[in-house]
């Protein structure tokens, strides 16, 4: 797709071009996307670099067919193999000339941008407006913004990936059709000003898809019945009154206790829940099909008066939203008969292991932080990205804390393995340490294992010794990471697990 250079328009800019001096002297430029990355790197690469920032892409295809153009899409020529044509960014016009200076005067110039596709694409925009045959182009990319692996990456530079590039196109190109072609669809079906794209569109199928699947199915009707047990049978009128007011409790949107909380209260006050699963000698299994036309609640008062349930009061209400049996809702409400006693017949305990979670991955990354910290997807990429490009650490200087955070491999380097092993050692002790390094293969068949996963540059770095440097976000998701890394080269946990 990318075989020779597109046609390129520049898009009328307000702003005049201010003058660029060049420095004086022998120097080689350097371009990445950030200039808190570019920050970074002059301070590993010193004197003799100059090390500049795109600010991301410099090019991308017109929001507007040329005049006289009918172009269906603004553009893609769909009729000459989706040919696009690239226009530099008017807010991008004193860049470009910024760099077109300092490159005709530069003895080297290396583009250092990020290593995923977006990273090539914005590496070949830039070799276009600069007059740099792809093919010998000085391309660098590094996992991590550390010392050693920028300087890895700058003594085995290579030429700019063509096949990365041409996937970043079509999507990029892909993109472009779907969103002209079927959002003037929704405008006229639904509303205006939707807008459709390559991946909500799909998405959003598979979400109806899943609704219809929903609203169809009928649900079959079947009874747990639970009681709440305590040790301290005097205590059991006053707790049955204290969990009733407990349970009763809401919070700002309407709930009620959360299990956690549940759970929580029931072990300050010595008691534990009990699932009633057998009653003289058979199995308790309280159900009926959708289809039946029988009501089995009886059946569930019989089995929990069997239980030592006295006072029982059926409960009805009516779920309108539901559909079949799912729409009578029934509840037992009763209080343990004082004279009922229970006994522990046994006491099983299990030793049980659990693995450590592979290191993160950008979609684990994501997840993570949602369900942990509460952050968007969105939030948490940007303050990953700080992360990468680097921070200044007192006594340290601007250090990249994080390897790169768009990635689908769990792979980590030998060296990353051997460093969190090191660590486990140093401050946890020899226990703590598996005989073998733990390996983590991606389950994702397309992965690239020559990324790493997203892993701390450093283990010996801890969250709290870097507290003071970073905001509350970065120390709440560098903490994630940090923690995600070490344990992955841990020792299985182990517990007892009483029943």
């Amino acid at each position: 797709m990318a075989k020779k250079p597109f046609p390129t328009r520049r898009r009328a800019s307000g702003a005049g071009d201010d003058a660029v001096r060049p420095p004086t002297g022998d120097y080689q430029l350097v371009i990445v996307e950030s200039p808190a990355k570019a920050k970074t790197i002059e301070k590993y690469l010193g004197p003799g670099f100059v090390v500049k920032a795109s600010i991301g892409h410099i090019r991308d295809l017109p929001s507007k067919a040329p005049k006289g153009s009918k172009q269906p899409v603004p553009g893609v020529d769909l009729d000459h193999d989706f040919t696009p044509t690239y226009e530099i960014d008017s807010d991008k016009t004193r860049t470009v000339t910024e760099l077109r200076k300092l490159a005709k005067g530069a003895r080297d110039v290396w583009f250092a941008t990020d290593l995923d596709r977006e990273g090539e694409a914005i590496a070949w925009h830039l070799t276009q407006v600069l007059g740099v045959d792809p093919a010998h182009a000085k391309r660098v990319t590094f996992d991590a913004i550390t010392k050693s692996e920028v300087q890895r990456a700058f003594q085995a530079p290579r030429a700019i990936n063509m096949p990365r590039v041409e996937a970043q196109q079509a999507r990029r190109i892909v993109d472009r059709i779907v969103g002209y072609r079927v959002s003037p669809i929704l405008w006229k079906k639904v509303a205006g000003g939707l807008s459709a794209g390559r991946v909500q569109s799909v998405a959003t199928r598979i979400v109806v898809e899943r609704e219809q699947e929903i609203r169809a199915f009928t649900p079959a009707e079947s009874w747990e019945i639970t009681g709440l047990m305590t040790f301290d049978v005097a205590a059991g009128p006053r707790l049955h009154e204290q969990w009733n007011a407990f349970m009763a409790r809401r919070d700002e949107r309407g709930r009620p206790p959360l299990v956690r909380e549940r759970m929580a209260w029931l072990a300050d006050q010595r008691s534990l829940t009990c699932d009633l699963v057998e009653v003289g000698g058979r199995p308790v299994k309280i159900e009926a099909e959708s289809t039946d036309d029988v009501d089995i609640a009886g059946e569930a008062r019989a089995a929990a008066e069997a239980a030592g349930l006295t006072a029982i009061e059926v409960v009805r209400e009516t779920d309108e939203s539901a559909k079949g049996r799912g729409r009578n809702v029934v509840r037992l409400v009763g209080r343990p008969d004082p004279a009922a006693r229970y006994t522990v017949e046994s006491i099983d305990v299990t030793r049980t292991r659990s693995r450590p979670f592979p290191p993160f991955i950008t979609s684990t990354l994501q997840q993570a932080a949602s369900s942990r910290l509460g952050m968007s997807t969105d939030r948490t990429m940007r303050i990953a990205q700080q992360l990468y490009e680097g921070i200044d650490i007192p006594g340290e200087g601007r250090v990249g804390l994080i390897t790169y955070m768009r990635t689908d491999s769990t792979n980590l380097s030998r060296e990353a393995v051997e460093m969190a092993r090191r660590y486990l050692d140093e401050k946890h002790g020899a226990a703590y340490v598996p005989e073998k390094p733990r390996m983590y293969a991606s389950s994702n068949d397309s992965a690239q294992e020559a990324h790493e996963a997203i892993r701390p540059t450093d283990a010996f770095r801890d969250p709290d010794r870097i507290a003071a440097a970073l905001s509350e976000e970065q120390f709440r998701l560098y903490r994630l990471i940090w923690q995600c890394f070490v344990a992955c080269q841990s020792t299985d946990a182990e517990w007892d697990s009483t029943a």
